[in-house]
């Protein structure tokens, strides 16, 4: 949909909050202050808020290929959300190097301890979207980095197609949660891979991981995903009740 009509039926179908994409949907470049109020204003009206900012990146802050504009790029992202009212800037920060001493870990860990400078700096923070590696390896990353550099954005959906444990993420890495995307996944044995499916459909124990996350008092929003709906605005509505009925 277009973006505008897009908000407005999220509004109808009872979501509290939307997350935006700052690559298609609006871009940090073209975000002047006017522009600002103008989006802030359609949400008030709307009494929607924002749930996270989506920046995704084609390369991870391990790689070095062109490493530099991707930085400039997130911070300016980060910067825009939190303009915007919100201080959670969503993207996989890329392939995780098991190798202590590699090149590609000590620059993603550089890497990331400058975007959490600017992140105390702006008042919005890099959540690192989990589904690409297990929960302990990323739980070891951000030990690895100085206090407050990253937090996370807990995909369980992602977890489950990628043949990862939610629950087992969930227990390692609440205590760094910052936004949460309700999204549901199975193993098909049949196609021997992971497929997204209808939230309340899967694997995904939603009543089990919210129970998780609220002992380390998780109070963000659930952002309902889904990629391949054949009906996208049913399905969407379908899952805002599902997660009020929990």
């Amino acid at each position: 949909m277009p973006f505008k009509r897009a908000l407005e039926t999220a509004a109808k179908l009872g979501a509290n909050a939307v997350e935006i994409d700052a690559r298609n949907h609006i871009r940090p470049s073209e975000m002047s202050r006017t522009a600002v109020r103008h989006l802030k204003k359609k949400l008030d009206d709307l009494s929607l808020s924002i749930s996270a900012i989506t920046f995704q990146t084609r390369r991870g802050y391990g790689d070095p290929s062109d490493i530099q504009r991707r930085v400039d790029a997130t911070k300016e992202t980060l910067k825009m959300a939190y303009d915007l009212g919100c201080n959670v800037v969503v993207n996989q920060v890329g392939k995780i190097s098991p190798e202590p001493d590699s090149d590609e870990r000590n620059l993603m860990l550089a890497t990331l301890a400058d975007l959490g400078q600017t992140s105390q700096r702006v008042g919005a923070f890099l959540a690192a979207r989990t589904g690409t590696e297990d929960g302990e390896t990323l739980y070891q990353l951000i030990k690895a980095l100085p206090a407050g550099s990253i937090v996370v954005d807990f995909d369980p959906g992602n977890l489950i197609i990628n043949g990862f444990s939610a629950a087992e993420a969930a227990k390692k890495l609440s205590e760094f949660v910052y936004h949460v995307h309700a999204r549901d996944g199975v193993q098909d044995l049949a196609q021997g891979r992971g497929v997204e499916v209808e939230l309340g459909r899967g694997s995904a124990d939603f009543p089990n991981l919210l129970g998780i996350l609220e002992e380390s008092q998780y109070r963000g929003f659930l952002t309902i995903q889904r990629d391949s709906a054949a009906q996208p605005i049913v399905e969407v509505g379908q899952a805002v009740e599902f997660l009020r009925n929990i």
